[in-house]
């Protein structure tokens, strides 16, 4: 029997079926090759890394342990502190960043705002004047209460007289994911000496705060689309029940925006996990997170390419095991997606 591209209108013939499966099992070749070398040399000597390309177990080397003996025994403290750190630190900024982004994401959803130009303007003149109290001197607690306390007198004289331009809904958001689009080197010095000035270097709080503030505007980015997805309707319908804004959201909204709050967490949660220059700048011995670890592996003598993939190894299996775990849940956000698009 002949072999046809295309059976029906809409099912592929056996030609073009075997065609697919073809191209799908090369390119799926591709992405996992990097993944099958980093495993093997994992297990493989310094002499059989430096003397040439060795590709099967048993047949072109012998698997050795002496990476994974000296990273997780020999180097055993030295491995675990940056692995808590990198552990505590992404999953407690990206829960906050989740929290904090449904929170902005619904607010922008379902209420209206407009802030006077003006308003913002002058916030920014109080952080300023804050900035330039910490330059000569005064304490940051103190520094910080003059500028709100200057936003406040201008708020409750001049501004409610003040006309102008007014911000809605969606500046907000743009200004929000505007704060992505500096590339992070042309910020990390002014965020360095933020956190001298607080005494927070070397400490996982000042990185659990960059992370938050990093990765906020991309949450509440995500989540916008998927929050307007959600019909009102059923707000309303609850709202006639009796039940009150905090209700709603808790017992009704975030339910219903589960797969998008889960799609959401592990993205963020990949960006905190793979940090590599705000932990560069503000971390050194105590709060040092995995990248820089592996980053250490070069050595005066050169890459340590086989303690380098025995913790690239050990970084990548958690966030590999979380998103097998969350997979029905993103999957299921997918779908809800294309079925109301």
């Amino acid at each position: 029997m002949a072999l046809h591209w295309r059976t029906s209108p809409t099912r592929p013939g056996p030609l073009a079926m075997l065609a697919s499966y073809a191209i799908l099992t090369v390119w799926a070749l591709v992405v996992l090759f990097p993944l099958y070398w980093l495993a093997i040399t994992a297990f493989k000597l310094p002499i059989h890394v430096n003397e040439g390309p060795t590709y099967v177990p048993f047949l072109d080397f012998q698997p050795s342990l002496h990476a994974w003996r000296y990273i997780l025994v020999d180097l055993g403290n030295d491995t675990l502190r940056p692995y808590l750190n990198t552990v505590i630190v992404g999953v407690t900024s990206s829960v906050l960043t989740l929290l904090l982004g449904a929170a902005a994401t619904y607010g922008l959803s379902r209420f209206t705002y407009r802030i006077r130009l003006a308003s913002v303007l002058v916030f920014l003149v109080g952080a300023v004047l804050a900035a330039a109290g910490m330059e000569f001197g005064l304490p940051w607690q103190l520094a910080v209460a003059g500028g709100l306390g200057a936003f406040a007198l201008a708020w409750a004289t001049a501004l409610r007289r003040v006309g102008g331009p007014r911000l809605g809904n969606a500046d907000i958001a743009f200004w929000m994911i505007s704060q992505r689009m500096l590339p992070p080197v042309a910020i990390v010095i002014p965020i360095y000496i933020l956190f001298q000035r607080l005494a927070l270097l070397d400490t996982r709080t000042a990185l659990v705060i960059a992370y938050v503030a990093a990765n906020l505007p991309i949450a509440v980015w995500l989540l916008r689309d998927y929050f307007q997805t959600i019909p009102i309707e059923l707000e309303e319908s609850a709202a006639i029940d009796g039940a009150n804004r905090y209700q709603i959201l808790w017992r009704i909204v975030l339910p219903l925006a589960l797969p998008g709050l889960v799609a959401t967490f592990l993205f963020i949660f990949v960006l905190a996990w793979n940090e590599y220059l705000l932990a560069l700048f503000l971390s050194s011995a105590k709060a040092q997170t995995m990248p820089l670890l592996v980053a250490a592996q070069n050595a005066t003598r050169g890459p340590q390419w086989w303690y380098m993939s025995v913790l690239i190894l050990l970084m990548i299996v958690p966030v590999i095991a979380l998103a097998i775990v969350l997979e029905r849940y993103i999957a299921r956000g997918l779908l809800l997606g294309a079925v109301r698009g």
